[in-house]
């Protein structure tokens, strides 16, 4: 077997290149991956690519096969779908997906892959990771049927979360974002759309995820009394301004943070490979097929993060074919 493979580095903030690597040799209980696909989690992947991670947050944001460290240079990602060449029979030959970087071979314990169900296409399984931060929020979140719930920011964990709530029976679910291209996406995951002005009030739930100052405000608003914010966003380096005075304490409103870091507390009888396994398993909704929004080779990695970092190149999740 072929022990040589191409992987993407961030070289230092803004500067990506594409190395050779020497694969380990294979241990007991391990496996040989081949990539088929990898995705780019637009928001925290530019931000690693900004060098825009916080030192005290560097542990914290490691990826679980991370190489190198941050600023850089650092082997970062976390959204890959490959063929098991090499491992257990169990696994051999099976599509699988793991939380591993960009990269065209790899090797890793077999316990960190999960099997892709036979229901789901591969290119379209790179959106486990982020369904899998989706459900989680969920937990957290725990909205009933007739809720009315707002999800503030249309970006890839936003759209996620709006994907899943669309499922709960007679839920008033508004998927608001500033940019109005993001309401032919809600409408294909089977949400209403609204402008932040625009959007409906009296909310019982409203989930953040626009990372920005002005959403997180706006997410307050909608709220009805003592209603709840779940806090999606990641702020990196950032200071953020909360307006806590106004009607704030009168209304007995809540914001709490979710991190996919951890499985929820209020689902403590589940593991994270339980709650990978429930993403995997959500993801043969074809609507979620929206989430996909552009497609490059491998190779034009370098050449692609700047542009998805500025901006110029639109994206929810880019993927990655090899």
């Amino acid at each position: 077997m072929n022990r040589s493979a191409h992987a993407y580095w961030l070289r230092s903030p803004g500067h990506g290149e594409i190395r050779e690597v020497t694969l380990p040799e294979p241990g007991e209980g391990d496996v040989v991956v081949r990539a088929l696909w990898s995705g780019v989690s637009r928001g925290t992947e530019t931000l690693v690519f900004r060098g825009g991670v916080p030192h005290s947050q560097y542990e914290v944001m490691r990826a679980p096969f991370q190489e190198g460290d941050f600023p850089g240079p650092v082997k970062y990602g976390y959204l890959s779908v490959g063929v098991v060449e090499e491992g257990p029979a169990e696994l051999t030959g099976r599509t699988v997906f793991c939380l591993y970087p960009h990269q065209s071979r790899y090797v890793v314990p077999a316990s960190a892959v999960t099997p892709v169900p036979s229901r789901v296409p591969a290119e379209r399984a790179v959106l486990a990771g982020t369904v899998e931060t989706a459900v989680n929020a969920l937990w957290d979140a725990a909205p009933l049927i007739g809720d009315r719930i707002a999800v503030v920011g249309g970006g890839m964990i936003g759209c996620s979360v709006a994907a899943l709530l669309a499922r709960i029976p007679g839920v008033r679910l508004q998927l608001v974002d500033a940019d109005p291209a993001r309401a032919k996406t809600a409408e294909a995951l089977g949400a209403g759309f609204a402008a932040p002005a625009d959007a409906l009030g009296d909310c019982d739930l409203v989930v953040h995820a626009s990372a920005t100052e002005a959403g997180l405000a706006r997410s307050l608003e909608l709220l009805r009394p003592e209603g709840t914010v779940v806090e999606l966003s990641w702020y990196g380096d950032r200071k953020v301004t909360l307006p806590l005075g106004e009607a704030f304490h009168s209304r007995r409103l809540t914001v709490r943070g979710s991190q996919v870091g951890t499985v929820s507390p209020a689902r403590a009888d589940r593991s994270y490979a339980d709650r990978l396994v429930l993403a995997l398993d959500l993801l043969t909704d074809s609507a979620l097929d929206a989430l996909i929004t552009g497609e490059s080779g491998f190779e034009e990695l370098p050449a692609l993060m700047p542009r998805l970092a500025s901006g110029e190149v639109p994206a929810l999740c880019h993927r990655i074919r090899y």
